[in-house]
């Protein structure tokens, strides 16, 4: 390994060294956050975040493999995930030509029967990905929505996230030298087992409030107008306080930010708003319920409040 490796995988000595490190990565957290990210790095825990869809959750693990100089290895969780797409599976072409060969005596019926099930045709999938030494040091495993998938295999995660280990059957118990980092994330469209959270780090990634989307929004969308920033976090602001079926993350102020500029927008207009709220809103009676009268109430609340604080 050569030096820069070797530093960039060395792990935050501090909340305020942890809170560099992400900022290096263009993540504004707040201090709670990178104490729960700290605490999960030395103390090698997983880290379990939950919240609404676009608060910057994955976008954690990403930032930390990148700031760390780690491999990111992500499992995306879906309904039906099963071990042979999360863990590992056999590769049965490869054992199907083996046999044949045997049979057709081009190799020993002795050495066949020993070796079909070795590592050879193992396809490993991120799980076991992650339990394998890596250059740089222990890759960051993304489990990704976890809500998503079923109860099974939530269950099945509870021997890798207390071992740092899975069991194969024809081969045995491999176990991480070094345990990955591992970020868990979950919309809460269900909840997670009290099990699996016992051996996690827990933290509630929540929308941020106005001074620290601001400070998001430099770093993301550099090139937008100071005034056009405080226009955007403002109405989102409101948005977020409306009845709204889906309320934008912070992945919405950004793309929203992004299209305004875009379309050379200095400020922020009712025909400019009405034109993209599809950028922020992503269900039809949410907009319906915006456009218009109250899309311009809002412009105008936001408005007066910026003058006001000037």
């Amino acid at each position: 390994m050569n030096e820069r490796t070797a530093a960039s995988a060395t792990l935050p000595a501090s909340v305020g060294a942890t809170l560099e490190l992400l900022a290096r990565g263009d993540y504004v957290a707040d201090r709670s956050l990178a104490t729960a990210v700290y605490l999960a790095l030395t103390l090698r825990r997983p880290l379990f975040l939950e919240g609404e869809a676009g608060v910057g959750k994955t976008e954690i693990a990403k930032v930390l493999a990148t700031a760390l100089g780690r491999q990111l290895i992500r499992l995306q969780c879906y309904e039906g995930l099963d071990v042979a797409s999360a863990v590992y599976e056999w590769n049965y072409a490869r054992q199907m030509i083996e046999i044949r060969l045997a049979e057709a005596g081009q190799e020993g019926r002795d050495t066949v029967e020993e070796e079909i099930f070795s590592e050879r045709f193992l396809i490993k999938r991120p799980l076991l990905q992650a339990l394998e030494p890596a250059l740089g040091g222990a890759p960051v495993l993304l489990i990704d929505e976890l809500d998503r998938t079923d109860e099974p295999f939530e269950a099945y995660l509870l021997e890798v996230l207390s071992d740092f280990q899975v069991t194969i059957p024809e081969i045995g118990t491999v176990k991480a030298a070094e345990p990955p980092i591992v970020v868990i994330t979950s919309n809460r469209t269900r909840e997670i087992h009290d099990a699996l959270k016992r051996r996690c780090f827990y933290y509630w990634v929540d929308y941020p409030d106005a001074k620290r989307e601001l400070e998001i929004l430099k770093v993301k969308a550099p090139g937008a107008a100071a005034a056009l920033s405080r226009e955007v976090v403002g109405f989102v602001q409101k948005l977020r306080g409306a009845d709204l079926f889906k309320l934008p993350g912070v992945a919405e102020t950004i793309d929203w930010a992004h299209a305004l500029m875009q379309l050379d927008v200095l400020t922020l207009t009712p025909e400019a708003i009405n034109d993209t709220l599809g950028v922020l809103l992503k269900y039809q009676d949410d907009i319906a319920k915006i456009q218009g009268s109250e899309a311009l109430r809002l412009l105008e609340q936001v408005k007066a409040e910026l003058a006001a604080a000037q």
